[in-house]
């Protein structure tokens, strides 16, 4: 029994709830693909499915149209998967538990996948209507969004004539989304030589920090445990004979690390702990605002072969000169980050130290550039650099008629302007940007609370808003 069929707009949330009987978690997408196939046959519309099951969807312009420039519809077909503890739903191969509260929709003890399956459900819903006023549509599914966006990464754009690009991808109704960063994740690695050295043995840990992600919270002046850790070891250094035996810190590339430690040998274990102590004391007045319980301890033991000097020398280098964090604003966007990286995951192998960094930037060549600062630094200590996972940024436009023209629309239905943002991120959006050049693109969405979490809600009545408004701009693209 259909539980949303009494919501408005009828077709969309007729649509959204089909999509939700069908598992359609990252990596699990082939059944949802093949069902928006056959959506497209019953209809008679042009489609093309490629191997990674990207779909896209193409409905010629409505009478009166016919000479109107193409418009593409975008959004990603894969949802987060996650459960409440107490929830046994086998999420690759049930579908979801809908139910509505208030003016939400929201699934039992699961995420609801809202993100972005309301695009799924917009785009069929526009394809389904044949009084629908639009020009050429070309709907675009893809997939693995929220695994790195391999499915727009990989999709052949060849088939699309659009220049303008409407994503449906976004969490809160009124905000614009016009630009997004690029990124990649670069891996610098330091090869080491190990050592006999007699001296004492140390732990030393940086921790007490806040943490958060690397895009979203990048600007608000975070201590990053590894770089933390760099100072605390050149201060050991020039206290004392110091030999590093291994350093590690942060978990995922684009957060920023909440803690980290260092095993450490040292000719003299008083003066290297007085200089820690020091230096905590520094570090409690620098971040007493944005981190005011970090802390740095130090206790006997570790275990391991130390390094020798000049591998040691090499790593504290390495560690207390590499770029971290915002290294430019947008002069476009005022408050925005332009240009950032983050150290976010460091480790100690038996033959080198490796330090992955997740670099962001909205302007493709500072992205170079910040890689270009990395291998600079690594190759001068003996290093390697490896980038993988590259994407392209979208780059605010000064003009650009669409988002003219939704502005218009939102603040004749609302009363009001919207909010024109751009956000330190990755979206679909700046892969796109680089496949069809002089490409025209903004991102809205309906309110969605808490994604990938269990307690995902999606917005009734902010969802048949947002819907009203893309039916208007479409039908004004004549």
């Amino acid at each position: 029994m259909a539980v949303l069929d009494h919501l408005e707009p009828k077709n969309v949330f007729h649509f959204f709830e089909e999509l939700c009987s069908i598992p359609h978690g990252s990596g699990n997408t082939k059944t949802v693909s093949d069902w928006l196939v056959s959506f497209a046959k019953e209809r008679g519309l042009e489609y093309w499915q490629d191997a990674l099951n990207n779909v896209v969807i193409i409905k010629e312009a409505a009478p009166g149209y016919e000479n109107a420039e193409p418009v593409i519809l975008q959004g990603h077909m894969d949802m987060v998967c996650e459960k409440a503890p107490s929830c046994a739903k086998d999420m690759a191969v049930e579908g979801l538990d809908l139910a509505v509260e208030g003016d939400t929709v929201l699934a039992k003890g699961t995420t609801l996948g809202g993100d972005d399956g309301i695009a799924v459900a917009m785009m069929l819903a526009a394809l389904d209507d044949p009084h629908m006023a639009h020009p050429r549509l070309e709907c675009v599914f893809t997939v693995d969004e929220e695994t790195g966006m391999e499915g727009a990464m990989g999709l052949d754009v060849s088939m699309l004539r659009g220049r303008r690009l409407l994503n449906l991808d976004s969490e809160m109704e009124g905000v614009f989304t016009v630009s997004c960063a690029g990124g990649n994740m670069t891996a610098c690695t330091v090869p080491v030589v190990r050592q006999a050295f007699d001296g004492a043995v140390l732990t030393v840990t940086v921790d007490g920090l806040l943490g958060g992600h690397s895009g979203a919270e990048i600007h608000k002046g975070r201590a990053n445990a590894s770089k933390l850790m760099g100072r605390v070891l050149y201060a050991v250094s020039r206290a004392t004979e110091l030999r590093l035996i291994s350093v590690d810190g942060g978990l995922k590339d684009n957060a920023i690390p909440v803690s980290a430690a260092a095993v450490v040998a040292v000719a003299d274990a008083q003066a290297a702990a007085a200089a820690c102590a020091a230096l905590a004391e520094d570090l409690r007045n620098e971040y007493r605002v944005t981190d005011p319980n970090v802390g740095v301890s130090v206790t006997a033991g570790g275990q391991g072969v130390p390094m020798d000097k000049l591998s040691t020398d090499k790593i504290v280098f390495f560690l207390s000169c590499c770029p971290n964090g915002i290294q430019a604003m947008s002069a476009d966007i005022a408050g925005l980050v332009q240009t950032s990286l983050n150290l976010g995951i460091l480790t100690t192998a038996e033959s080198a130290v490796t330090a992955s960094f997740c670099v962001r930037s909205s302007v493709d060549s500072q992205k170079r550039l910040l890689v270009d600062r990395l291998t600079a630094l690594t190759e001068f200590v003996g290093g390697s650099v490896s980038v993988s996972g590259d994407y392209p940024g979208w780059q605010y436009r000064r003009e650009s008629p669409l988002r003219d023209l939704l502005v218009d629309v939102f603040t004749e239905q609302y009363g009001h302007a919207p909010r024109v943002e751009a956000i330190h991120a990755g979206l679909e959006c700046g892969l796109f940007c680089g496949k069809l050049p002089g490409l025209d693109c903004v991102s809205v969405g309906p309110d969605l609370d808490e994604i990938h979490t269990f307690r995902e809600r999606l917005h009734i009545a902010s969802t048949g808003r947002l819907w009203a408004m893309v039916v208007e701009t479409l039908r004004r693209m004549k």
